[in-house]
């Protein structure tokens, strides 16, 4: 197949890896990291450059997106002459973990907990993935949702009520997903020297490249990712499971 990945560039040697192995041809387009703080503009972003494949010579067999929900910049995207895949994802922590049974195992009691990456490590200006004021994390966009519903001031209350801090705070650990396939970099030990330099205990979790690869690979299992077909466009579900979904384009 001839494929177009658009990805963000916290994943670019995960992806660079899995392309060098894919038995597909793939054109990737990387956008900098940390836009999920800018949802409405990340989302017009990706659109653009949909749309600018779509208008492309290359009649390609379908459009990739290294993408979740990230704050709601993957709800509302359309399809208009050529099928988009994406993970059925969160953010890129599930991504970074390889599944969402992972992603719920550590995070679903504890959603507020920082995380970083080889790749945050690399090409950010921050160590740690964290909201632009250096607040909360909000992970699985429930917090987007609730925000939509009740407005922000009742969806910080709400959230706090249902994600009450356990004892001895997330603010006192960070995490870092170490993949294999970049661990020999060395960044998990640097992370890990900052994290001790600002009284934070580092937590270590062995991340998965296997979404990363099986969307390359185009093994596009139903569980795991979302194929939106032509004339449609993504929709937010905010659950633990299926994610997104599809409805006719507006």
């Amino acid at each position: 197949m001839l494929l177009k990945l658009i990805a963000c560039n916290v994943f670019t040697r995960e992806v660079c890896w899995c392309i060098a192995r894919s038995p597909h041809v793939i054109d990737v387009h990387f956008f900098e990291l940390g836009e999920h703080i800018h949802p409405d503009r990340l989302r017009e972003t990706i659109q653009s450059e949909i749309d600018r494949t779509e208008g492309s010579a290359k009649a390609y067999d379908a459009i990739l997106l290294l993408y979740g929900l990230c704050g709601n910049a993957g709800v509302g995207l359309r399809a208009r002459k050529t099928s988009l895949v994406m993970p059925r994802a969160h953010d890129c922590c599930t991504i970074l973990l390889g599944s969402q049974e992972r992603f719920r195992e550590h995070f679903a009691d504890n959603p507020s907990m920082p995380f970083s990456s080889s790749g945050y490590m690399e090409r950010g200006e921050y160590y740690i993935r964290t909201d632009e004021d250096g607040g909360e994390i909000h992970y699985g966009d429930q917090f987007a949702a609730l925000v939509e519903q009740y407005g922000e001031e009742n969806a910080r209350y709400i959230w706090a009520s249902m994600h009450p801090k356990r004892s001895g705070g997330s603010a006192d650990s960070v995490i870092f997903i170490d993949l294999p396939e970049t661990a020999p970099l060395g960044h998990a030990e640097r992370f890990r020297e900052k994290a001790a330099g600002e009284g934070k205990e580092c937590i270590r979790l062995e991340g998965s490249i296997e979404l990363i690869r099986k969307l390359l690979d185009g093994e596009w299992d139903p569980e795991s990712f979302l194929v939106v077909e032509p004339g449609r466009q993504t929709v937010g579900i905010y659950d633990w499971h299926e994610i997104l979904t599809t409805k006719e384009a507006d």
